[in-house]
Order: C-alpha cells, then structure tokens, then sequence
C-alpha cells in the first residue's frame, strides 16, 4: 500500500484497493481471510503488479539487461548459462530484499529460451526462430474443446457451434500470431472431425468418429459446411 500511495493521492481510491486485499475469498461457498497477496486471478493482481515491480524493470534497464514483464511473469535473456546464474542469483536477492517478494522457485530456471514458455508460447530452436504456442497451452486449448463438443451433451449442432466459435474467435485473437501454421492446419482439421462425429452419433451412426474421418463424409460436410456455422478457421491461409 506503501507502494500505491506514492503513485494514487485520492485516499477514497486507497481505502477501495485496501478493502480489496482485506476481503477474504470463497470456497466451497465460505469466506476465508487473506493473509497476504492477492487472490490468484483476481482483477487487482496485474495492477498490483506493475506498480511493485516497476522498481524491478528500473533496476534492470540500470543493468542494461534485455527483458519481458507481463505482471509477475519475467524473462532476462542474457548470452550464456553461467551468466544467467550469476543473473538469477542477483535479481532474486533484489527481489526478495529489496521489494520484500517471495520468488517461486518451482517457476523459474535458467534455460535457453526453446526450453521455456512465456504467457503461453515458446520460441523455437535452429537459426531462424520462430514463435510457437507452448504445448501446455494446446493441451488447455483440446482440453475445452473436447469439452464443448461432447457427443454426449444432448444439444444442436447449431448450439454446439455458436459455444465453440465464441471460444476459438477468443482463442485465434490471442494465439493466431504464432508463425507455425502447421499447427493452425492440424487444429482446423481436428475440430472439423470432432464436429462430424457428433453428426455422426446425433444420427445413430456407429464407429462415429473413424466415420468422421471417411472421404464421404469430408463429402458431404465440407468446410463451407462449417463455415456456414460461423466456425472461425484458425488458418486463413
């Protein structure tokens, strides 16, 4: 709060965040207290974030490191490992004794960059670089996908679709900067058979999703047919 006051002179405003890290959060319908921080995923965190950490950027702009920072999450690039050490050992120091922060060590490491995410990508290795989503963001992304089009739901194909576009138009917004297409073509193609096996069980069809696959069927239900959905293609290539 130390950190607000110096940057925000309504007190009002002051007292409004005070309230906010004082309210306690639920769970399983009972409120708890906080003893500190704020909670995880909470509309303050971010906020809270940039103020705190701006000391941190300061520091390493006075250091001449090259960085990212989204809220708490950072990568320092540096040209070696033994270097990156030396690094990590002093700006948790920094961290820890100058801004009073916890750094989670099951969080973070020393790796060349193809080894690491950052907000749901990795950059790739080889001469040329290029910027891939991270395999635990696919794995959320199928994850909620096979959610929505459950062939057990008991809803519309119509339905079904104006739930899936809303997440894949949020999903592409997001992700659809990634420069391997490859993965876009794959992820199109997947969700178009998932959609025709549920075609397939809403008409009794057995084998539904081998069937799902079959030239006929890719006959019959095209990609125009989706696209007459409004299902959003990931490539528009």
């Amino acid at each position: 709060m130390k950190s607000v006051a110096l940057r925000i002179a309504d007190k009002r405003m002051l007292r409004l965040i005070g309230a906010f890290l004082k309210a306690g959060v639920m769970e399983n319908g009972l409120v708890g207290p906080v003893d500190e921080g704020t909670p995880q995923g909470g509309p303050l965190s971010p906020l809270l974030s940039n103020l705190v950490l701006d000391e941190l950027d300061r520091e390493l702009e006075r250091r001449g490191h090259r960085f990212v920072r989204y809220a708490d999450d950072c990568n320092i690039y540096v040209r070696s490992g033994g270097a990156g050490r030396r690094v990590m050992r002093s700006v948790t120091c920094f961290i820890t004794r100058r801004l009073k922060l916890k750094v989670n060590e099951s969080k973070s490491a020393v790796a060349r960059p193809a080894e690491r995410k950052f907000l749901g990508f990795s950059i790739s290795g080889g001469r040329t670089p290029t910027r891939r989503i991270a395999p635990k963001a696919l794995l959320r992304c199928k994850r909620k996908i096979r959610e929505l089009t459950r062939r057990t739901r008991g809803i519309s194909l119509e339905r079904m679709a104006r739930e899936l576009t809303s997440y894949l138009r949020g999903w592409k917004s997001y992700f659809g900067i990634c420069e391997t297409p490859s993965v876009l073509k794959s992820m199109d193609q997947w969700i178009r058979r998932r959609l025709r096996s549920v075609i397939q069980k809403q008409r009794k069809r057995r084998s539904s999703w081998r069937m799902a696959n079959s030239p006929d069927r890719n006959i019959a239900f095209p990609i125009a047919y989706f696209d007459s959905l409004g299902l959003p293609r990931l490539f528009d290539g």
